[in-house]
């Protein structure tokens, strides 16, 4: 479940999305709102109002081409003043048909899909339930995808397309293989690799795993399971159709082994010494809960609680498997909330003391150090700055996808270089509390690096930038609370309960009416004094619990803290390397997770990460 969007225009011109958790803001700037998120899902279709005098049909599952997945989708008719419509989520475009997104400043999202391209406005992007979605009509059908709506499922059908000629090159540490079509294919990711709508003679089915690519035919097309587990950068390509998978490091040289059904031999032994792993059907206000849940004692278990992100900044997503690998994770759930869209934090990630992107609108979040229990409770963190006339300036974020107003801090954490975020901003490069460098709109559109020692202060809605190269700055940082002194910290958010009471205030946290009453998937981490809980639940004949339920079912079973992470399609938990829950039944892309490592292993054991770079002591 990412963040859903509300653009909200701001001084000078400035459109910004601020997004919140997959509910929308409070009131900001002396703004609207966004819009709320559609009903909750129900077992039947719904016809709702979509456009003025029109009624739409949605529904909760999605069929492609004949795979089944819970997902929200909105029809709309077409009309002596309109076109028909179908609004899809983001998430489904992307990980289950493999189109490609970007956006601009303004927050316009551009989609392609084998050369078709489409352009979706802020204003045109909406909320299904939980999710982002845009309208998709006249892509899709532009590929050749059959559309049709049936009760409470839409059926997407997109012809199985003939593998004319398969190529490959090497690129130093990579490896290139494109794959020429005689027409567009769907292209689905999941944990059992890429299931791509091809037809392939048996001769190039062994060209394929000449190329390091183990195959298998399915109904549906031809299933790709890349080496090692590594997923390859996807890329579509028109006239003539082509898919270009693109791996790093050598990631295609040898295929993968199958993956074991039953329990990863290396939790064998910490059964023994009080790890549980259970799953159960729990009754719930709005149906039956399938529980499951992880348990340990941290002070005793040689298991590490870390958080989990890309080694190459804070942008972009992953499947949770993906990131549970790259940290050596024996379990893993997906972790706070982001921008979907965007591919961008929205919460506090610390790792190994390094804010890797900062706390906002004083939500829910733990810290932690190791073999300790986390704490609980909500944090913001205060930075300012303060330059050579005695003036004292506050930052509004640290190195996140949060963007509102004010004055802005981005570090080497954000990645290897920074792009606008908007459409107006002005920035400055320090270094060791020097300023440097001034950039306006242009040169902060196409994107400033970011070395080790740099600081980029950037400034938004026309808010003031006072200073120029040669001058002296100095930063202050201050978290609310020590939960923001511990070297692990991850957000979320409400906190559902602290110290045994039921603290649920969304509103406090920036979340909408919306957000709270729906039902859906969850993801939460949690403690019962003694032991840490890492939870998701799911709903057996519903959408799910609400946030009330959560806590309520929660609390029964005797858990004194717990805080709501991202939910919804982003629900995962994976063991052994097998994701065993999927929030909506398939494997979504996610920005981050939380992992239970084994003591000494993992990059982030020692450094927080093998290609995470230092940054100045000018700053946190």
């Amino acid at each position: 479940m990412a963040a859903l969007l509300a653009h909200l225009p701001l001084a000078a011109g400035l459109s910004v999305g601020l997004s919140a958790g997959f509910g929308t803001l409070p009131v900001l700037l002396a703004l609207a709102p966004g819009a709320d998120a559609a009903p909750r899902a129900t077992a039947a279709s719904a016809l709702v109002a979509t456009r003025a005098g029109q009624t739409g049909q949605q529904g909760g599952q999605i069929a492609i081409n004949g795979l089944i997945q819970q997902a929200r989708w909105l029809w709309s008719p077409a009309s002596p003043a309109a076109p028909a419509e179908l609004w899809l989520p983001l998430e489904v475009l992307q990980d289950q048909l493999g189109v490609a997104s970007s956006t601009t400043p303004s927050g316009e999202l551009n989609l392609e899909w084998y050369g078709r391209r489409a352009s979706v406005p802020a204003q045109a992007q909406r909320s299904l339930e939980d999710e982002v979605a845009v309208p998709a009509l006249a892509l899709l059908t532009a590929a050749g995808v059959r559309v049709q709506p049936l009760g409470d499922r839409l059926e997407l059908e997109l012809p199985a397309a003939g593998l004319a000629r398969i190529r490959s090159r090497d690129l130093g540490s990579a490896r290139r293989i494109v794959l020429d079509l005689a027409g567009p294919a769907v292209v689905q990711r999941g944990e059992a690799g890429l299931l791509l709508g091809l037809r392939g003679t048996p001769e190039q089915e062994r060209e394929l795993q000449a190329q390091g690519l183990r195959v298998r035919r399915e109904a549906q097309g031809l299933r790709l399971q890349p080496a090692s587990g590594s997923a390859p950068r996807l890329l579509t390509l028109g006239g003539p159709d082509r898919l270009v998978l693109e791996f790093g490091d050598g990631d295609a040289a040898t295929a993968a082994p199958e993956r074991p059904a039953a329990l990863d031999p290396r939790l064998q032994p910490l059964l023994s010494q009080g790890l549980r792993i259970d799953r159960q059907v729990l009754p719930g206000g709005s149906g039956a809960v399938v529980l499951s849940s992880v348990r340990l004692d941290p002070r005793t278990i040689p298991l590490d609680l870390r958080p989990l992100t890309r080694p190459d900044g804070m942008q972009g997503l992953s499947s949770l498997g993906q990131l549970a690998r790259s940290e050596q994770a024996l379990i893993a759930i997906n972790g706070g909330f982001f921008n979907r869209v965007r591919r961008l934090p929205l919460g506090a990630l610390r790792s190994n003391g390094r804010w890797l992107s900062g706390p906002i609108l004083n939500r829910g979040a733990i810290g932690w150090r190791d073999g300790s229990l986390p704490g609980f409770g909500r944090l913001s963190l205060q930075e300012w700055v303060s330059d050579g006339q005695g003036q004292r300036w506050p930052l509004a974020s640290l190195n996140s996808g949060y963007v509102q107003r004010g004055l802005s801090r981005y570090t080497a954490d954000w990645g290897r270089s920074y792009q606008a975020l908007s459409g107006n901003e002005s920035a400055v490069l320090v270094r060791d509390g020097l300023v440097l460098q001034r950039f306006e709109g242009p040169e902060l559109a196409a994107g400033i690096p970011l070395g080790g020692a740099d600081q980029l202060l950037v400034a938004r809605g026309g808010s003031p930038l006072p200073w120029n190269p040669g001058e002296r700055l100095s930063l202050a940082s201050q978290p609310s609370n020590g939960l923001g002194q511990q070297p692990f910290v991850v957000g979320g958010g409400p906190l559902l309960l602290q110290d045994g009471q039921l603290v649920l205030n969304g509103g406090a946290e920036g979340f909408s009416p919306a957000f709270l009453e729906q039902g859906a998937p969850r993801t939460v981490i949690g403690s019962d004094g003694s032991q840490l809980w890492l939870v998701t639940l799911q709903g057996a004949s519903s959408a799910g619990p609400t946030l009330l339920e959560t806590a309520r079912l929660l609390q029964q079973l005797g858990l004194r803290d717990a805080l709501n992470l991202d939910g919804g399609s982003s629900t995962g938990l994976v063991v052994g390397d097998t994701h065993t829950v999927r929030g909506r039944g398939v494997v979504a892309s996610v920005h981050n997770g939380l992992g239970l490592v084994p003591r000494g292993a993992g990059p982030s054991a020692a450094t927080g990460g093998a290609s995470r770079r230092a940054v100045a002591a000018w700053g946190p």
